[in-house]
């Protein structure tokens, strides 16, 4: 039998056996892209409830929030987990990625920080203050400002508010903008700073007793799982999803993060 022959053979028995290509491919796990801390922690579980759905899952960190969506973009990845809307919503319109959200995982509620005061109050004038360098959360940041009466933004405003917005700053702040991850590190150099609540948890600050000031817990920046869109109908994504949204996740957020990230589900 020549060469020709026996691969056509192998071919036919290969699919008899139900092993297309395309279901060979499907054996690889899955690879989701978090960032280090809560993110991490919470998918570890979810590829725990994925397997017993027949879901492979491969988790890897990041230590930004730029490289996760690129790398999604790119193929390196089959999903992520890590962004909140007006972030995607962001980087898709900046970048023209064909990203998409399939559905809302947790919320954390960003807080303000110091290791200078122990409250806002306590500010002085021309206090240095610390913000995500990064559109929305910068806006983010500044909203929570405004509702804690430092600030004042103009109207019209909105989630991508920039310190150029500020109408009104009593206290003169002095705005410092950082990229995310740095913020906890930057409280030993500045008066305060607004840190997520992913990197604050990684930097070992507690959200609950060490924030000064924390974001309403119903806010627009729920996190989600984001996808390809050519992938958005694939079935593993639905799988993925009821892994993520299910009581045993529910259950393990509520007790591990005992209320500094809340279930968005």
């Amino acid at each position: 039998m020549n060469k020709r022959s026996l691969l056509q053979s192998a071919l036919t028995l290969a699919l008899a056996a139900g092993f297309a290509p395309g279901a060979l491919a499907q054996d690889k796990p899955l690879k989701i892209g978090v960032t280090a801390g809560p993110h991490a922690q919470i998918f570890e579980q979810v590829k725990k409830v994925a397997e017993k759905d027949g879901l492979k899952i491969q988790v890897i960190e990041f230590s930004d929030y730029v490289q996760p969506n690129a790398a999604l973009s790119a193929g390196d990845l089959d999903a992520n987990a890590y962004q909140h809307k007006p972030y995607l919503d962001a980087q898709v319109k900046d970048r023209g990625y064909k990203i998409v959200s399939v559905g809302y995982t947790v919320n954390f509620p960003m807080g303000l920080y110091s290791k200078k005061v122990k409250s806002l109050n306590e500010l002085k004038q021309g206090a240095r203050f610390g913000l995500p360098n990064d559109p929305t959360n910068g806006g983010r940041a500044l909203l929570l400002l405004q509702d804690n009466g430092l600030i004042k933004l103009k109207d019209g405003a909105g989630l991508k508010a920039t310190p150029l917005d500020v109408v009104s700053n009593p206290k003169k702040l002095k705005f410092v903008e950082l990229d995310a991850a740095q913020l906890p590190r930057s409280l030993d150099d500045l008066d305060a700073s607004a840190v997520n609540t992913n990197f604050a948890l990684s930097a070992g600050l507690n959200p609950k007793k060490d924030a000064i000031a924390l974001e309403s817990a119903k806010s627009p920046y729920v996190n989600l799982i984001a996808v390809r869109e050519a992938d958005k109908n694939q079935p593993w994504v639905a799988k993925l999803l009821k892994a993520y949204q299910s009581e045993e996740i529910r259950k393990f957020i509520e007790v591990e993060f005992k209320g500094s990230v809340l279930p968005g589900f």
